[in-house]
């Protein structure tokens, strides 16, 4: 530990000379705050909500240009912080990477900080890519993360604060260390990335692993360090799992057994179990897998073994990739967050000046029956919630669409709970055991009657419904009980072509006798996420209507099932528009919203 020591002490003792002018930027087409707080930038915002309609209003993302994956998240000294892939050249990914940084009070309003980590060094020349954040003895934090060096080599890095009595941590430095893990033998330069957050075992030795590929076979690089500094690569993975193909942004975390509460990265005890996230770079999705952890012997043994196939579990069945957790230690909850990508052309993101944001940020846990995460959506994010309208008891007969007026249906929050009745005789039997659950959301769409459903949203409808995102369940009765599926259907989403409009799907794991059937969806626009049972069940959509745009959308509760529906209560809000991206003058102004 002497090494770990003595960097504690410096980075303690290192107290430079850092300006506290504003570094923030002008980005007018963007409303960013240092164009001026005033009638000049609401009028500018509305502008942009005209010439922009696809622009996210309450997700996070950047002043302009391409970003991607989530990186180093953390609650810091009262500041929370975010760091993410950018391509400060243009909104496409680039060929030099770089850590782009914010920070917030709450996760919802952001102020843009300076750049992190910028490519400077041969070990990172070609691009600083994604890792982690850890908070060593002493309270310092400390950036694990993946170069792209000078030959193209990926390699893991070390970077710390160099003035840590900076609240916002705006600068860093690089480690003369670095690098300091290179591929393992047999590991192809291309395929060795993205370390994540370390954890410590009660020996006081430190782990981290690193995403890899041998041979098809998906791995979890285990390395263990006494300093931090110095690492080995331990002669066993953490896991691996034959033709899974590259495993990347992984993340591992426990998670308590009987709470909801969040725990710290390095408890180890039986009140946990351990998630292991894996990032499939052959599908984009986010998999995980719940198991348990042994520190001594550095074992890893999963409940259900990953195969990376759909009967695997998932954080999100739609749009989220490369996530990331960090512990929110003020409030003990786990927090995720996740990239959502952009479904139409490189042309349209040229054109429009910016493509990615991230999802809302949400509260991870393990439910209580032990079998899988449940996530929903951070509490700080009801703040912006503005006019409200509720139902209550209202039947939905067969074939009936109700409009939710009232609100703005392009920027909207929705909770809605149905309710149904008589199921042993109404629902059909089908069996889903043999069947992909995406596959069966598209075998058939929310126009195509079933006997329990399709029954729903429309969201980003138009009046005429030519236009509309569908998120809907359908009930079925399986040999083993009832079965309830779960769409969000893009395929009439916009008029528009050349887009990916792929349909979602996935079972939720609930007793439609015996439990209404949940729903909240956010929609920013572009962007609909949906919670399905609680958040037993998340989907994520990009969508981008040409009419349904604005004030011209609207949303609607459906009911295409030859069986009455019954919405036991429905509360849907407005959002009012988060605060992004403004300079870091402004942070303390952030309360007044």
């Amino acid at each position: 530990m002497e090494m770990l020591l003595i960097l504690v002490v410096a980075l303690s003792c290192c107290v430079l000379v850092h300006s506290h002018e504003a570094i923030g930027f002008c980005y007018p087409e963007f409303g960013s705050s240092e164009c001026g707080v005033s009638e000049q930038l609401q009028q500018q915002q509305k502008l942009d909500r005209e010439q922009q309609p696809h622009l996210p209003s309450f997700h996070f993302r950047p002043p302009q240009n391409w970003l991607n994956d989530p990186n180093g998240p953390m609650w810091y000294n009262g500041v929370y912080h975010l760091f993410y892939q950018y391509n400060p050249e243009g909104p496409v990914f680039g060929d030099k990477m770089v850590w782009a940084h914010s920070v917030s009070h709450d996760m919802i309003h952001w102020v843009d900080l300076d750049l992190a980590l910028s490519p400077t060094e041969q070990f990172d020349m070609r691009s600083c890519w994604s890792g982690s954040i850890t908070i060593l003895p002493g309270n310092i934090p400390v950036i694990l993360y993946t170069g792209i060096d000078s030959n193209g080599v990926q390699v893991q890095n070390l970077a710390f604060p160099k003035n840590i009595s900076d609240p916002f941590l705006e600068q860093w430095e690089k480690s003369p260390r670095n690098p300091i893990m290179t591929p393992p033998q047999g590991v192809a330069g291309d395929s060795f990335r993205d370390p994540t957050t370390a954890w410590q075992d009660p020996d006081g030795k430190w782990n981290v692993i690193v995403g890899g590929l041998i041979n098809n076979e998906g791995i979890a690089f285990l390395y263990q360090s006494e300093d931090f500094v110095t690492w080995t690569k331990v002669e066993h993975p953490l896991y691996s799992s034959p033709g899974t193909g590259m495993w990347e942004c992984l993340d591992f975390f426990p998670v308590f057994v009987n709470s909801s509460n969040g725990v710290d990265t390095s408890v180890v005890n039986p009140s946990v179990k351990h998630v292991l996230k894996i990032s499939s770079f052959s599908n984009l999705h986010d998999y995980y897998v719940l198991g348990t952890y042994a520190p001594e012997t550095s074992k890893y043994v999963p409940d259900t073994e990953y195969t990376g196939k759909s009967t695997d579990l998932r954080y999100d069945y739609g749009k989220l990739y490369a996530s990331k957790t960090f512990f929110d230690k003020p409030k003990s909850r786990r927090i995720l967050w996740g990239w959502a990508n952009e479904s139409d052309t490189m042309e349209d993101d040229i054109a429009k000046g910016w493509a990615g944001v991230q999802t809302i940020p949400r509260e991870i846990w393990l439910h209580s029956s032990g079998k899988q995460l449940v996530q929903w959506p951070v509490k700080e994010l009801n703040k912006l919630r503005g006019q409200h309208v509720q139902v209550l008891d209202e039947k939905l007969p067969s074939g009936s669409v109700f409009e939710v007026e009232g609100i703005t249906a392009s920027q909207a929050d929705i909770e809605i709970e149905f309710e149904l009745h008589s199921l042993e005789e109404s629902a059909e039997f089908f069996d889903t055991t043999a069947n992909d659950p995406q596959q069966l959301c598209s075998d058939s769409n929310a126009s195509i009657q079933g006997k329990v459903g399709p029954f729903g949203l429309l969201a980003l409808a138009t009046e005429e419904l030519n236009e509309h995102t569908a998120i809907y369940f359908r009930i079925f009765k399986g040999s083993n009980g009832f079965v309830v599926l779960m769409c969000s259907d893009q395929r009439r989403s916009s008029l528009r072509d050349g887009m990916d409009k792929t349909p979602y799907g996935a079972f939720l794991d609930i007793d439609p006798q015996h439990e209404k059937i949940a729903l909240r969806t956010l929609i920013d626009h572009s962007i609909v996420e949906s919670f399905g049972g609680g958040g037993k069940t998340c989907i994520s959509s990009r969508v981008y209507p040409k009419l349904a745009i604005n004030s011209e959308a609207r949303l609607f509760v459906f009911n295409n099932g030859t069986v009455d529906v019954t919405i036991s209560s429905l509360n849907a809000w407005s959002m009012n528009t988060a605060q992004m991206n403004r300079g870091r003058e402004s942070y303390a102004e952030l309360d007044e919203y």
